[in-house]
């Protein structure tokens, strides 16, 4: 089980293993999404694009950081849900970077019904040590148990 809500303290941080970014990874997403932007899906057109190259969605990045934090246990069966997404998206992940997050709790509180809120801020690297995406994450968690 992830941690409760009273196991998070201000300040924590974490460090995600790391995941190279595929070819399958883009292409499911294109497909899942139904976001076939050429900037992900054609090659040819991307030469001339600033970039030089296809870019992963900036989502589908987001999604992986979530899932790189998932890996670490913090959440799995004591997030009740998520109430809040905020994210910039700093630079491209191309196929083949390979990408890890750094985890933060950024704000703790309670809530009247008795669980508590936790904001995850995230920093998503590359293996330029270039940080690609950051942002939080608000996750309504479970209490302890009385």
């Amino acid at each position: 089980m992830g941690l409760t809500y009273e196991e998070f303290h201000q300040g924590q941080s974490w460090t995600t293993q790391r995941r190279t970014v595929t070819e399958a990874d883009v292409v499911m997403f294109c497909g899942v999404s139904g976001d076939f932007n050429p900037l992900h899906s054609d090659e040819e057109h991307c030469r001339g694009t600033r970039f030089g190259t296809r870019i992963a969605h900036g989502p589908l990045g987001m999604s992986m950081a979530i899932g790189l934090m998932s890996q670490l246990n913090l959440i799995n069966g004591t997030a009740l849900g998520l109430l809040n997404l905020n994210w910039d998206f700093r630079g491209p992940i191309r196929l083949g970077d390979t990408i890890h997050a750094r985890v933060t709790t950024d704000a703790l509180r309670r809530t009247r019904a008795g669980d508590g809120i936790v904001t995850l801020r995230f920093a998503v690297v590359n293996q330029k040590d270039e940080t690609v995406q950051e942002g939080t994450a608000t996750l309504l968690m479970k209490a302890a148990a009385g």
